[in-house]
């Protein structure tokens, strides 16, 4: 019987979209971070021959930045929290007013989805009876406790990982050489990007190779166009 146990654990594949509201913010944050902090001091390294505008404006956007996002990931998912809110609402109320007409949606949800009709109607019925709104909430909504949003877990996410992402390209404004700055900036980005795709693609249990290279197609992108502002301003900062 103990072999059997392992054998089936050893089958089953693990699921990882139990993970997917924190890791989203995570990976988005610290993406943000590096790119945004990584494309500020190349803006203005590449207008600049002092190291201490650089510093400055690199920590600057970092700090900011860190706040932004951990503000913003707060607002939009809990946006999201109050039309959850709201429409489980408006299900308790139908529920309510009309219980025999949401049992025939909720019959028809399934029947929809493969079972036979008087097979729907049966699990409608006993679901009714047993949580009535949990049913509908899961099956008529589509909301539960994996995909539910979560504000305070997506906006420390983010916000932390923005913070760790972002203090990478700082350190390299800090210690690698002013001249040229900006293409060693550009090298441990990508670096920093490559990474955080592998990690981020092993969390998910996703394509490892498919996320390195989204990851650092568009950083290329991003970091270069905001080289180019540098160079096309030919501002001299300091």
């Amino acid at each position: 019987m103990t072999k059997q146990t392992d054998e089936l654990d050893d089958y089953l594949a693990p699921h990882y979209i139990n993970r997917s509201n924190w890791l989203r913010a995570a990976v988005l944050g610290a993406n943000d971070g590096i790119l945004s902090t990584a494309s500020i001091a190349i803006g203005v390294a590449a207008a600049s021959d002092l190291r201490e505008p650089v510093i400055l404006a690199t920590l600057a956007g970092l700090v900011a930045g860190a706040l932004s996002m951990a503000a913003g990931e707060y607002v939009s998912v809990s946006s999201q929290t109050d039309i959850e809110k709201a429409d489980i609402q408006r299900e308790m109320d139908e529920l309510n007013e009309m219980p025999e007409i949401e049992l025939q949606r909720l019959a028809e949800i399934y029947e929809k989805r493969g079972l036979k009709k008087e097979t729907a109607k049966i699990v409608a019925r006993e679901l009714t009876e047993h949580d009535a709104l949990g049913a509908h909430v899961r099956d008529e909504l589509g909301i539960n406790e994996i995909s539910q949003a979560k504000p305070i877990q997506a906006a420390l996410a983010s916000g932390a990982a923005f913070t760790v992402g972002g203090l990478l390209p700082f350190l390299v404004t800090l210690f690698i050489p002013i001249r040229s700055m900006e293409y060693s900036l550009y090298g441990f980005a990508l670096v920093f990007l490559i990474i955080l795709g592998a990690l981020a693609a092993r969390a998910g249990g996703s394509s490892v190779g498919k996320a390195i290279l989204r990851i650092t197609f568009w950083g290329t992108v991003a970091m270069g166009l905001t080289a180019l502002v540098g160079y096309l301003f030919n501002v001299n900062v300091g």
